[in-house]
């Protein structure tokens, strides 16, 4: 089979390699084989490839955390039933290949409803958002602040808070072609490449009167935002854009907020993976009523993604890249 492997960290697109390699064998105990039908290229990817963590990473290493594919081998113990279901198989990485191998109880059935260039999209963005706005938005929040606000996530963010009555503030880095999907859905905008964006955002929100902080960015910008949370708020760190962790003192200083370190790996892991399918109910909901969709930009077939990865023009502004495995 065709699988797209990291043989040792580093940059993404010049480590990559497409190359054949042994099928997987049959499946054991509790084991499936899934013939993935489509993935995407995702930051956790990039970080994961870089070596990052290192301690919990092992190379040669087959990337893709996100991904759809359809059961086409159980081992003993696997109902039959399971035979020829489209699943969301979790766990580990691996979806840039054409088959995957793991445990049954990895799998997440995907709805019949939903086509596979939109259930390859729900596991990361999705699931963190839904999870982060559930956990941590309660009742009586009105002041969010989401940094990244361009991203996907960010507008996933924007789309279940509105739904709640609160209309975040953006933070973005006024990259050039990138803007929020949805402008409608912000009370407004900050750029962090402009001078004054501090000020601004404290005229906005008055010190201390965040109640909610979204921050995947990290480093000075995230710092600030939280010296602006409320005491009584919460500031939710689940990204590190800028490659530089939250200074110290956003966890020592005195009436400062809650400093939370949400990883969606924590959440999946838990539990013995018994609540998998309670946990993506609500993702499947929202994706079934044409909310928290991801754009395609680009479909590239498996053995043409390093050439895509490194042409020139690879970003996606306008949307993400869908992987085909089976060409």
């Amino acid at each position: 089979m065709l699988a797209a492997v990291v043989d040792s960290p580093g940059r993404l697109a010049d480590v990559l390699a497409v190359r054949e390699v042994a099928g997987p064998p049959a499946p054991g105990a509790g084991e499936v084989v899934v013939r993935m039908l489509a993935s995407t290229v995702h930051p956790s990817d990039e970080v994961t490839v870089s070596g990052a963590y290192g301690t919990r990473t092992s190379f040669p290493l087959v990337p893709g955390f996100d991904g759809v594919g359809v059961i086409e081998a159980v081992g003993p113990g696997v109902p039959a039933a399971a035979l020829g279901r489209r699943v969301l198989p979790l766990g580990s990485a691996g979806a840039w290949q054409q088959y995957k191998r793991l445990d049954h109880s990895w799998c997440v059935p995907v709805p019949d409803d939903l086509p596979d260039d939109v259930a390859c999209f729900a596991y990361i963005n999705p699931l963190t958002a839904v999870t982060m706005v559930e956990r941590f938005c309660r009742p009586g929040v009105r002041a969010v602040v989401v940094t990244a606000a361009a991203s996907a996530i960010g507008g996933h963010l924007a789309e279940l808070l509105t739904a709640r009555g609160v209309a975040p503030i953006g933070v973005v880095r006024g990259t050039p072609g990138r803007t929020v999907a949805e402008p409608s859905r912000w009370r407004a905008l900050i750029r962090t490449d402009e001078p004054g964006w501090r000020e601004r955002l404290r005229a906005l929100t008055g010190p201390r009167e965040i109640d909610v902080a979204y921050d995947c960015v990290g480093g000075e910008v995230g710092a600030d935002i939280c010296a602006l949370t409320s005491g009584d708020g919460v500031f939710v760190h689940y990204g590190l854009l800028s490659g530089s962790p939250l200074p110290a003192r956003c966890f020592t200083e005195p009436g400062g907020p809650r400093v939370e370190l949400f990883r969606l790996r924590d959440t999946v892991h838990g539990d013995g993976r018994r609540h998998l399918p309670e946990l993506f109910a609500p993702v499947f909901e929202q994706l079934r009523r044409g909310l928290l969709r991801t754009a395609v930009s680009h479909r590239v077939g498996l053995s043409a993604l390093v050439e895509h990865l490194r042409a020139p023009a690879a970003g996606h502004r306008g949307g993400k890249l869908l992987i085909e495995p089976q060409r």
